[in-house]
C-alpha cells in the first residue's frame, strides 16, 4: 500500500523523488518487522484483556503434565495478535500487485481460520481435545492441495492469468505437463543438481510440506515461549532464501534459481518475525497469553509455503529440526504404542512422554532450560542452513 502510494507521490512532482527508497526491500523489510513489532507491542495488553473478559481460558489435558495444572485458564488464542500483526504490516508495507505475498497471506490466514475453529471448540465447548483429527486435516487438506495447484505453476509463470492457462493445458493434456527445472527438488551443499518432480510430484510434496510443517509447529507449541522463537529464527532465516531468489543477480552468482516476484516475501517474513517477538514480550515464562492452534497452526502453514516458494524444502527441514523432533517423537510413540499393544497386549512407550519438550520435562529439565536449549539448536540449525547460500 505504501509503496503504491509513494510511486504516485513520485509521478506529481520531482520533489518527492525521496521516496524511491520504498523500491528498496530491504528499506521495506526493516520497517515492515518494526511495524508488526510496535502493532504487537501495542494491541497485545488490550488483546490479553479481551480474552480474560471473554475467559478464553486454555483448558489443561488430564494426561498432561502435573506442573502445567497451574497454567489452566491462562488466556489463549493469543495466535490473533500475530496474525493481525502480520496482516497489517504486510499489506502496508508489501508489493500488494506480487501474487506470492497473496498466496501465502491467505494460506496463513485459512490455516488461522482452522486453528480459530480448534481452539473455540476448546474454550466453548470445554473440550480439550477441540476439533476432530479427521475433521482438522480435512480443512488443512484443502488448503493445503489449493495452494499446491496454484504454486505448481507460478513458480515459472508471473502473470496469473498464464498461470490459469497452464493449468488447463495440464488437464487438456492428461496431466502431463513438463516443468522448469526450478520447479525441481532441489538437494543443499550440490551446485546446480534439481530433480524433476512433475506436476504430481510438486503437488504432493507441496501439500506435504505446507500440512506437515502446520502440524509440527501446532506440536512444539507446547511450553511458554518454544514454538514462536524457532518460527522467528526460521522465517528470518527463509526472507534470506526469499531475497536470493528473488534477485537475478544474486541468484545467478549464489547457484540458485530465480523465481521472479520471490523476494517480495521477504516483507512478510520480516512481519512476522516482528508480530513474533511482539509475541513472546507476553509469552515468555511464565506466559500470559499461549497463542493457541490460530496461531501455530498459522505460522506453519506460512513456513512451508514460502519454503515451497523459495524451493528449499530440504532447507527448511534443517533449520525447523526441532519441529521435525516434535513431530517425529508423537508419530514414533504413538506406533510403537500400538505396535507393542497389539504384539504384547500392553502398549510401551520410547519416551517418557510425547512431544519430545515434555520428554525433557520428564527428565528432570526445567521447562525454561527446555525452551532456551531448543532455541539454541534452532539458531545453530538456522546458521547450517544459510551456510548452503555459499557452501555449494
Amino acid at each position: 500500500m505504501l509503496l503504491s502510494l509513494a510511486q504516485w507521490l513520485q509521478t506529481l512532482s520531482p520533489e518527492f523523488g525521496f521516496f524511491r527508497v520504498f523500491q528498496y526491500l530491504t528499506f521495506r523489510a526493516v520497517f515492515a518487522a518494526l511495524t508488526a513489532l510496535l502493532i504487537g507491542l501495542a494491541a497485545g495488553p488490550l488483546v490479553i484483556r479481551r480474552l480474560r473478559e471473554l475467559k478464553i481460558g486454555q483448558p489443561i489435558r488430564g494426561y498432561g503434565m502435573e506442573t502445567h495444572l497451574s497454567k489452566s485458564g491462562t488466556p489463549t488464542m493469543g495466535g490473533v495478535l500475530i496474525l493481525l500483526s502480520i496482516a497489517v504490516s504486510t499489506l502496508l508495507w508489501a508489493d500488494l500487485s506480487n501474487r506470492f505475498v497473496w498466496i501465502v497471506l491467505l494460506v496463513t490466514l485459512g490455516f488461522g481460520a482452522i486453528g480459530w475453529a480448534d481452539d473455540w471448540r476448546k474454550v466453548v465447548h470445554k473440550d480439550p481435545e477441540g476439533m476432530r483429527s479427521r475433521e482438522k486435516y480435512f480443512w488443512q487438506s484443502v488448503i493445503g492441495l489449493l495452494a499446491a495447484l496454484y504454486l505448481v505453476f507460478s513458480i515459472s509463470e508471473s502473470s496469473n492469468m498464464r498461470v490459469l492457462e497452464l493449468f488447463f493445458n495440464w488437464v487438456r493434456s492428461g496431466f502431463d505437463v513438463n516443468l522448469p527445472p526450478k520447479a525441481g527438488l532441489l538437494l543443499p551443499f550440490i551446485k546446480e543438481v534439481s530433480y524433476p518432480l512433475g506436476v504430481l510430484g510438486f503437488v504432493v510434496l507441496t501439500y506435504l510440506v505446507i500440512v506437515g510443517s502446520s502440524n509440527a509447529v501446532n506440536l512444539t507449541d507446547g511450553l511458554d515461549g518454544l514454538a514462536i522463537m524457532p518460527v522467528v529464527m526460521v522465517g528470518s532465516a527463509l526472507g534470506v532464501f526469499a531475497y536470493v531468489t528473488g534477485s537475478a543477480v544474486y541468484s545467478k552468482y549464489l547457484f540458485f534459481p530465480h523465481i521472479p516476484g520471490s523476494g517480495e516475501l521477504m516483507i512478510f517474513c520480516a512481519a512476522m518475525a516482528g508480530a513474533g517477538l511482539a509475541f513472546l514480550w507476553f509469552n515468555t515464562h511464565p506466559a500470559q497469553v499461549f497463542m493457541g492452534d490460530v496461531g501455530a497452526l498459522a505460522l506453519g502453514g506460512a513456513l512451508g509455503t514460502i519454503a515451497i516458494i523459495v524451493r528449499q524444502e530440504i532447507v527448511l527441514a534443517i533449520m525447523g529440526g526441532i519441529f521435525v523432533a516434535e513431530a517425529l517423537s508423537v508419530m514414533l510413540q504413538v506406533t510403537y504404542f500400538k505396535y507393542t499393544k497389539k504384539k504384547f497386549g500392553e502398549g510401551r512407550r520410547l519416551l517418557k512422554m510425547a512431544p519430545l519438550h515434555h520428554h525433557f520435562e520428564k527428565s528432570g529439565w526445567k521447562e525454561t532450560q527446555v525452551v532456551v536449549r531448543f532455541w539454541i539448536i534452532t539458531m545453530l540449525l538456522c546458521l547450517v542452513g544459510l551456510s548452503t547460500l555459499k557452501l555449494r
